[in-house]
């Protein structure tokens, strides 16, 4: 029999292990399938296309056209006021028409501009990436924070289950009082109020799991990590610059504010001048009631160039002169920011450290303490209200221990996001 139950046991552990569900496989489910990412998506494709369009104005453009119309002369008099004969006629008139453009300042900017644009959609992605990572590694994270702290109570109510059945008994045989048999049942009802709210906790972290990354069946299938699946910066320098480098906000403004720098220049090329040449052939039939057909090509060259706008063109190289000045102090606010961020989540992964040490050591002694504790009231020298101090501090160093562990591993991946490193490329997501 024994053998069987190990048996048993052996399985159900291969079967758990077998659909377990790591960080990284909650990560790429995400990556894959978030709405807001796909989104995202579709914006870099939309810049893509605003390339093609730029890259469209090099070239020649074709026009084929054609045209027909019915005549109907009411009414036709010559120089000398009398009736002049009548013809109506039918015209009918084709042309194609092979245009290029020769100088534009104006569309080399436009395209510089939607490379740059391209470069921003790209950074915008990143950092969508890294906002919807962080919150599937929050959330997966408190999923197992909440099935670890109902663990915990349910462990501390069947401990105090049988403390208060142990009670009954030594109250029976006169050995404790009334009175510790109510504290026991105090504590006891306490412990089933707690239960109750950390089952309501687990549910919750499993919707907020679902809505961020997928359906999930059993949370018990999530694997416990105490470090991130990546490393993250030795020292605080070396997270500045690795931040400087890769912190999408930083790019963003940078990108912004060459997009503002090309505006300005746009704008300019207003006022310079712009050349076409143009081919058009054109065949008309029953043009007039002088000539039936007639078959024409005209080679045209254009040139053109604005002297004045009414000021219009002046305020608007005004305008986006503005509008530079103000990216550029955005772009300054980035950078400083960035520092301030990345030294606040360095300063809080060596305190989470630190507190996370002193938990597991408060939690060694809260053990040591409680079993010594049970072993003096099973001989009598302690009494019930020892019992469920030690049971309280007990469930209070546990609970805080599971927390400390999942608030260390959130400072790493709160400084892999300041640092700019949270993104798909870095963990190799695909």
């Amino acid at each position: 029999m024994k053998k069987i139950l190990i048996l048993v046991s052996l399985i159900a552990f291969s079967f758990s292990n077998a659909f377990a569900v790591t960080l990284y496989d909650a990560l790429n489910q995400t990556y894959q399938n978030n709405i807001q990412l796909n989104a995202e998506r579709e914006n870099i494709k939309a810049s893509e296309e605003d390339i093609n369009i730029s890259k469209a104005d090099y070239k020649p453009t074709l026009t084929l056209s054609g045209s027909k119309s019915l005549e109907n002369t009411n009414k036709l008099t010559n120089q000398s006021g009398g009736d002049a004969t009548i013809n109506d006629v039918d015209p009918f008139t084709t042309s194609i028409k092979l245009e290029q453009t020769l100088l534009d300042y104006g569309r080399d900017l436009t395209l510089e501009k939607n490379i740059t644009a391209l470069d921003l959609a790209k950074a915008k992605l990143i950092k969508k990436e890294q906002d919807i990572l962080h919150s599937a590694v929050d959330a997966y994270t408190n999923l197992i924070l909440a099935r670890e702290k109902q663990n915990i109570n349910r462990k501390n109510l069947n401990l105090l289950k049988r403390q208060v059945e142990n009670d009954k008994i030594r109250l029976d045989r006169g050995q404790i009082t009334i009175t510790d048999l109510a504290q026991s049942e105090s504590s006891f009802a306490g412990a089933q109020a707690q239960f109750t709210q950390a089952k309501n906790d687990l549910l919750i972290a499993k919707l907020t799991y679902e809505n961020i990354i997928g359906k999930i069946a059993d949370p018990n299938q999530l694997k416990k990590n105490s470090k991130s699946i990546v490393s993250i910066p030795n020292s605080l320098n070396e997270a500045i610059n690795l931040s400087k480098q890769n912190n999408p906000d930083i790019k963003i403004a940078k990108f912004d504010l060459a997009q503002s720098e090309k505006d300005v220049a746009i704008s300019k090329s207003d006022l310079k001048p712009s050349a076409s040449l143009s081919f058009e052939r054109s065949y008309s039939d029953n043009l007039s009631s002088t000539v039936d057909e007639r078959e024409k090509d005209v080679l045209k060259a254009t040139v053109s160039w604005p002297f004045f706008t009414g000021g219009k063109t002046q305020s608007k190289i005004n305008k986006q002169s503005n509008l530079t000045t103000r990216k550029r102090l955005l772009l300054d606010d980035a950078v400083r920011t960035n520092e301030t961020n990345v030294a606040s989540a360095w300063s809080s992964l060596e305190s989470s450290k630190g507190f996370l040490n002193s938990v597991k050591v408060q939690v060694r002694a809260a053990k040591i303490a409680n079993e010594g504790i049970a072993a003096e009231y099973e001989r009598g020298s302690r009494t019930t209200l020892d019992v469920i101090q030690s049971y309280s501090l007990l469930l209070s160093a546990q609970l805080s221990l599971v927390s400390s562990e999942r608030n260390y591993l959130m400072a790493q991946y709160n400084l892999l996001k300041a640092v700019g490193l949270l993104n798909s490329q870095y963990l190799k997501l695909k």
